[in-house]
């Protein structure tokens, strides 16, 4: 049973103190990767705006886009897409949430299937592809808010095609949003989405009404379907088109990244058969399993897809039988605006400008949800892996970093929507697909080492998920052969996360990188107090076996003249050297006068003995030097914590000494050539 140290834990450099009124502005909320910033969380029901702002936005643009894509079958491939999100996209991200509920959505349980380095490059990718996805929502979304603003027969002689300065400033009053914080942004994404959601109600009831009162509309739409066939062709032809309607389903990745906002119901927050606790496979501690938090997420999450599935149904269907395919192709009345132009036909110009408007405010506000799934998603991966600034932690700096990328997206792709849509489209698809396929995996680990019963039904499960993966497999590959640009503008970001990534692990390397310390024993423990501050010479040996330590003792004393005994100490390095950061476990041992010290858990040696010298506070410090390639020797530390320790170990405490500077006298540092 490991032991606490009784002293205050050594203070970590994670971020300089800030200096001036800025500074503190900067970093006050707190940090972006603990609960606590969050607050004591919201209801799911309110929580719900946040992330269906964008899920919901997509009726301004889908139901023409369906239209185009399947002419008279848009309805069926639009039912597809719902069977698709009701029995695929819902019960994968119900399973990610109950397996990933701090916010890490399901690249968290792909990095514990993929341990080691190889997990770490796949969740980089991944974090790559879900930058694609957010920030381009947060792009396109303004982009086309601007559109429909400069296109209104009634701002268009005072706005002009200045679409591009629209979309900057739609940017701008978001990240201002977000500067003030969530609970803002919570709440101004309700007071939009509501209306927006009631005017599309008032709209496809009165466009079924109109179907109704006039059934020429439903004969010729049969004498469309009749002419392409029966309903086996029918379904085939919209099997091949729905890919592209794939953006009805954008919005659940951001639905589990937001699950630190949503508030658990303290009575429930227990297991139940609807939420079991995990299984000893899952790696997870069932006592520390937000119950309650899971079954509110799963709430949202279903009341979304069932909103958003009736509301597409219905837009398919009024739009498909009201309006021509030739309306809704470039240039056409009903281009981009399918339901706009429905409103402004049946429901008058003072009910179409309303709606107008509304679906403006609510494309400019899209991009909400992409922003908090990126403020929940990046803290929680990069700073950890040592792959961000310290700072990246923090909300306010994030946010203006975020905006910055979106203004150079936008001035990249001159506030093109059109340009966008396919990298929007594969970044999406390209999270559900990893989603569905992490899900796949977990269920399948899980089946292991339960009953028979339960793992028969968990390898099942797993079957049918894995079918969901090969559905989005598809849909994926066909987006790609349609639009290869998204993948390309993907790759882009994918290349900045892991370029900008290494860099700021190679400047961050000289971190002490310790979590904290504790004792293996109380033998240890008991023995702490005799070797700190001034009272042992520290000296690194590559084993703790009393030959190795003869030996360098008897080196030491042929070159050097010292008081006081010697401290060696070995560190032994975990399998898995690709985190960042590590809890220490101290193994103290007297042996003859002398001491032994054993470091075990530690991701790299040179920071893990500057970590214990600064604890010990020793008279001297003795360190070895290679005569091997200093390069390979950087990348083997920067990399796998090895290489070369002396001038590592030197170069962490120099940088430790800055941070705290202080009057007492520091250890001196001996180099020895080995």
């Amino acid at each position: 049973m490991s032991t606490d140290l009784d002293l205050p834990p050594l203070p970590v450099p994670r971020l300089a103190p800030p200096v001036g009124r800025l500074g503190r502005w900067l970093l006050h909320g707190g940090r972006l990767d603990t609960s606590s910033h969050h607050g004591p969380g919201h209801p799911w029901y309110r929580v719900l705006w946040l992330t269906g702002v964008d899920y919901f936005s997509t009726l301004g643009y889908q139901p023409g886009i369906a239209l185009v894509a399947a002419g008279a079958m848009s309805p069926i491939a639009t039912l597809l897409l719902i069977a698709l999100t009701l029995f695929g996209a819902l019960p994968v991200y119900a399973q990610v949430a109950r397996r990933s509920f701090a916010g890490q959505g399901s690249i968290a349980m792909l990095e514990n299937l993929l341990p080691g380095w190889n997990g770490k490059v796949f969740v980089l990718v991944l974090i790559g592809f879900a930058t694609t996805d957010f920030v381009i929502t947060m792009t396109l979304s303004a982009a086309d808010a601007a559109q429909h603003l400069v296109e209104n027969p009634f701002l268009h002689p005072i706005l002009g095609d200045h679409q591009l300065p629209i979309t900057l400033a739609a940017l701008a009053a978001l990240a201002l949003v977000f500067l003030k914080g969530f609970r803002e942004a919570i709440g101004i994404a309700m007071f939009i989405t509501v209306p927006y959601l009631l005017l599309n109600t008032i709209l496809i009831g009165r466009g079924v009404y109109e179907i109704a009162v006039h059934p020429e509309f439903l004969s010729r739409w049969q004498n469309a379907l009749m002419v392409r066939g029966d309903w086996t062709l029918w379904l085939a032809v919209s099997a091949i088109v729905f890919p592209k309607l794939a953006l009805g389903m954008s919005g659940f990745e951001t639905g589990v990244t937001v699950m630190p906002l949503v508030a658990g119901d303290p009575e429930h927050d227990a297991p139940s058969a609807a939420v079991p606790a995990p299984s000893p496979a899952s790696g997870l501690d069932p006592a520390r399993v937000p119950y309650g938090r899971i079954r509110a997420t799963r709430k949202l999450l279903a009341a979304a897809a069932v909103i958003m599935s009736v509301m597409l149904a219905g837009s398919s269907f009024v739009t498909t039988l009201l309006l021509r395919p030739i309306d809704v192709q470039q240039g056409g009345p009903a281009y981009g605006r399918a339901l706009a132009h429905v409103a402004h036909t049946y429901l008058g110009s003072a009910f179409g400008t309303v709606y107008d408007f509304s679906t403006i405010i609510i494309l400019g506000f899209a991009g909400a949800s992409a922003m908090a799934g990126l403020l929940n998603l990046i803290p929680r991966y990069l700073p950890r892996f040592g792959m961000a600034p310290r700072w990246v932690a923090f909300a306010r700096p994030l946010v203006l970093v975020l905006f910055v990328i979106d203004v150079l997206v936008t001035l990249a792709f001159r506030a093109d929507v059109e340009a966008q849509g396919g990298a929007y489209a594969t970044g999406v698809l390209v999270l559900m697909l990893s989603a569905a396929a992490a899900v796949a995996l977990a269920l399948w680990r899980e089946a292991f080492g339960t009953p028979a019963v339960a793992r028969l039904r968990t390898r099942g499960l797993s079957l049918y998920f894995w079918l969901v993966t090969l559905v989005f497999v598809y849909t994926l590959v066909d987006n790609v052969v349609e639009r290869p640009d998204g993948v390309i503008v993907a790759s882009v970001f994918i290349l900045g996360v892991i370029v900008l990534g290494g860099a700021s692990r190679w400047l961050r390397a000289t971190e002490l990188r310790a979590e904290r310390i504790s004792f293996a024993d109380s033998a240890s423990k008991a023995d702490w107090p005799r070797i700190v501050h001034k009272k042992v010479h520290l000296v690194a040996v590559k084993a703790l076996d009393a030959a190795t330590c003869s030996a360098k003792r008897a080196e030491i004393q042929r070159f050097y003249r010292m008081d006081g005994p010697f401290a060696f100490v070995h560190v032994e390095l975990l399998d898995n050297r690709s985190e960042f950061l590590a809890p220490l476990q101290l193994h103290v041992q007297p042996a003859d006068g002398e001491y032994k010290i054993l470091i075990t858990g530690a991701v790299a040696v040179a920071n893990s003995l500057a970590y214990l010298s600064e604890l010990i506070d020793p008279i001297a410090i003795y360190l070895g030097l290679t005569r091997r390639n200093p390069m390979t020797q950087s990348l083997r530390y920067v990399l796998f914590g090895e290489g070369e320790v002396g001038f590592s170990v030197y170069q962490t405490l120099v940088r430790y000494w800055d941070w705290t500077p202080e009057d007492d006298v520091r250890p001196v540092i001996f180099m020895m050539s080995e």
